[in-house]
């Protein structure tokens, strides 16, 4: 079971997700990215091969396809809020694009 980020560890992790244009979301404890593709396939391929990262980390997003884009919502419910499994699916999420 992952364990909720505090401190310095949540400073520096939300500071590499806002470099690769992750942001808090207001009123949770959650970072949010939208993913804009050139069409509907690859915006597709792209939840696909996120999924296959969400599966094999067990943690799975919020997230919602309109046409080429992706919004995506991560926050860890276990904890109630964000933890390094946050991150470290945010970091795989981006290395897809």
């Amino acid at each position: 079971m992952s364990e909720k980020l505090v401190g310095s560890d949540r400073e520096s992790a939300l500071a590499e997700l806002k470099a690769t244009g992750w942001a808090e979301v207001e009123g949770r404890d959650a970072i949010h990215k939208t993913f804009v593709f050139k069409n509907f396939v690859e915006a597709w391929g792209f939840m696909s091969r996120a999924a296959i990262w969400a599966e094999k980390l067990n943690h799975h997003p919020e997230w919602s396809n309109v046409y080429k884009t992706v919004e995506v919502t991560l926050t860890t419910h276990d904890v109630d809020g964000l933890s390094d499994l946050d991150a470290k699916l945010a970091g795989k999420m981006d290395a897809l694009v």
